[in-house]
């Protein structure tokens, strides 16, 4: 098998992963409080990268590290798994899976608009053009399709999924920065972010004993969600000759999650949730396929 077919295989196994997740959100949140689900889930997440490090032999690099380099880890580990995953979760607890999920998609396009103060990337029409599109998916979305109306079925879950986005966006901006390995610094970055969580439980919440299925629901989010997942898809970029093919992969996510949270969370799939999802994506790839011409 050629290195191209490895990391197309590599991709479509992470994009089944992250298609399933809005439904273990959403069945986990059944059994956990969002703090416990983010406790456990970051705490298998940790547990897995230092495996896949320990099988790799990268567990030394961890002793080259100058003490910058951890403070940096914390500030990305506060950012995401903490903030990002506190915000994601709170979102799925307030709206349906088939809402929150592609609202959170976003993403894609907050990049584009942080990126032109920080990264110094210059705005163009076609720019505009996609946000217009993507907005125009938040509002079908959080609205239910109910445009004449236009009453916002839950504006604080709307607000956190599409909040989240930004966090998000500002976590990947810092990491372009970090030369680091990619599995070291994600598998610090989990530390620190459980290091965060475990804190806000000691101050500020309390845990009750987790029922099996929130363990077994948080275990799965954080392999393959997080951890394992993450190492899979870093493995897939480094085999690709062309990361943009691989990359444009994760938009089908939300159209193969409708599948999986009709099936396993029961929710009526409805089509303004699929029309906003295409309309996001659609934003998304206008987007991207500017670029990548201009490239």
């Amino acid at each position: 098998m050629t290195d191209k077919n490895k990391a197309y295989l590599l991709a479509m196994t992470v994009v089944v992963f992250w298609s399933t997740v809005a439904s273990a959100f959403k069945l986990s949140l059944r059994y956990l409080s969002i703090i416990e689900l983010l406790l456990y889930s970051t705490f298998f997440s940790a547990a897995a990268l230092f495996v896949i490090l320990a099988i790799q032999k990268k567990l030394p690099l961890l002793k080259t590290l100058k003490k910058q380099d951890y403070l940096f880890s914390a500030l990305l580990g506060f950012l995401n798994p903490f903030l990002y995953y506190l915000a994601v979760f709170k979102a799925y607890s307030l709206l349906p899976a088939q809402m929150a999920q592609p609202l959170n998609m976003i993403w894609g396009i907050v990049l584009v608009l942080i990126s032109i103060p920080i990264l110094k990337q210059k705005v163009r029409f076609i720019d505009m053009i996609a946000l217009l599109v993507c907005f125009a998916g938040v509002v079908v979305i959080s609205t239910e399709g109910d445009l004449s109306g236009f009453q916002v079925k839950s504006p604080l879950g709307v607000l956190l999924a599409v909040g989240s986005s930004l966090v998000w966006s500002f976590y990947w901006v810092l990491n372009v920065r970090d030369k680091r390995d990619a599995v070291v610094r994600i598998f610090l970055n989990f530390v620190f972010g459980f290091g965060f969580i475990l804190l806000s439980v000691i101050f500020a919440f309390s845990i009750k004993v987790p029922a099996v299925e929130g363990v077994l629901g948080a275990f799965y989010v954080g392999l393959f969600e997080m951890g394992l997942a993450f190492a899979l898809w870093v493995k897939a970029l480094k085999l690709s000759d062309a990361t943009v093919d691989i990359s444009i992969l994760i938009y089908i996510v939300p159209f193969i999650s409708f599948v999986f949270i009709h099936i396993f969370v029961g929710e009526r799939i409805m089509i303004s949730s699929v029309v906003g999802a295409v309309l996001i994506i659609g934003g998304i790839l206008i987007n991207k396929r500017k670029k990548k011409k201009l490239k």
